[in-house]
Order: structure tokens, then sequence, then C-alpha cells
């Protein structure tokens, strides 16, 4: 019961901050933390003025006001507002830091040989290395989490090098470039990302060539029904 009045706290705390102007006693907040989420993940579910915002069992750990940023931050998208706060500038702060403290234990021969051969010839040899997975969608050809410091990359791309290097190129991009913050906004493709994703080689190439990929995986898994 007392667990469940600090939670409770933590959430009202976070809404008076940001929103002084509502009336609290309007709306119920509660707060879940789940071990069924991956590390550092939250979301918010919410119907009328009920809310409850899920949390991986990971941020029990972390300290109150960086959990009232994540908690500021999933409002403000609620909400559609646009705010800055102390607390949110900590949670995103801690967010863009956490890889370094991440256990690197996940890796494959050819994800590595990629990693390693776009890191020397495209950032100098700078980027730590992350965690490297394989995983099995079409839709989604590669993905960068932060709170496992996980590069994961679609099987399609396994027997194309080059499409294989130039999605992996993209995903360093975002552990290099984190994201931009902006009124309670977060922009993980900014201008300068953009730029950047140009720079290599044949990018345009690369672009179509991925598009036919997809489309002709797609076809084929739907013939197996």
């Amino acid at each position: 019961m007392e667990i469940q009045s600090i939670r409770m706290n933590l959430a009202e705390k976070a809404f008076t901050e940001l929103f002084p102007e509502k009336n609290i006693s309007d709306y119920e907040f509660k707060i879940k933390y789940n071990d069924k989420f991956k590390p550092y993940n939250a979301n918010a579910r919410y119907s009328r003025n009920s809310y409850q915002f899920n949390l991986s069992k990971k941020w029990r750990k972390v300290s109150k006001e960086i959990q009232i940023g994540l908690i500021q931050d999933l409002m403000l998208k609620i909400f559609k507002a646009k705010k800055k706060t102390i607390n949110v500038d900590l949670y995103n702060s801690f967010m863009k830091n956490i890889h370094i403290s991440v256990p690197k234990i996940k890796t494959d021969d050819i994800l590595e040989d990629s990693f390693n051969r776009v890191n020397e010839k495209y950032f100098y040899g700078l980027i730590e290395m992350t965690n490297l997975v394989w995983h099995n969608s079409v839709r989604r050809l590669g993905s960068y989490e932060y709170g496992t410091d996980t590069i994961s990359i679609s099987r399609i791309l396994d027997p194309d090098i080059s499409l294989l290097d130039y999605v992996m190129y993209h995903e360093m991009l975002h552990k290099k470039h984190k994201f931009h913050s902006k009124n309670g906004r977060n922009s993980h493709h900014t201008k300068e990302f953009r730029q950047m994703e140009k720079k290599f080689p044949n990018s345009e190439e690369m672009e179509d060539k991925i598009k036919n990929l997809v489309r002709r995986n797609r076809r084929k898994r739907f013939s197996l029904f």
C-alpha cells in the first residue's frame, strides 16, 4: 500500500509541475512497473481522464526526478502540448547516455563484420560497439534501441553486403546522433541526420534496391499462406 502511494505521488507530481493550470482532482493516475518491457521502455494507456503509465522494471532503480521526466514526456504526447521542463531534460540526457552502462553481450559474426566495416570507413572507428542481433521482420529492416544499446537488422539483408552496410550505417547514425528534443517533441531524423545519411555512396540507388527487396520478400511470404 505504501509503494502504491509513492507511485501515485510520482505521477501526480509530474502532472502538477507540467500543468499547474489544470485541476488534478479531475484526473486519475496509475503507474505500473512491468517486466514484459525491454529495459527502459515505457508507454501510456488512457481513457477519458484515467491514465496508466506502464514502465519497464528497470525504471525502479532510476532517480525519481528522471522518472518524473519520463512521465512528463509521455504526458506531453498525450495532451499534445509543447513545454520544456528540467525533468524532461534530465530524462532525455539519461536516455542519450544509458548506452554507457549497458552490457554488450549479444553479437553475430556477419553483423559485427558489417559494423566494423562501416565504423572504419565512415566514423573513423569512433562508434562504440553495440549489441547486434538479427530479426525476421520485412517491414522493419533495421532499428537502434537506446535502452539496450542494440542494433537489430532484418535477415532479408543477409545475402547483400552492400544493403546490409547501408542499413547498418543508418542505425549507427542513430547511435551517434541520438535525438533532438524541442518543446516536448523528439526528432530522430533531423536535418543533420538526413545530410549524413546521403553521404553513403549511391544512397538513392540503395533506397531503390531496398524497396525492391522488400516487395519481393513480401510476395514470397504472402505466397506461403
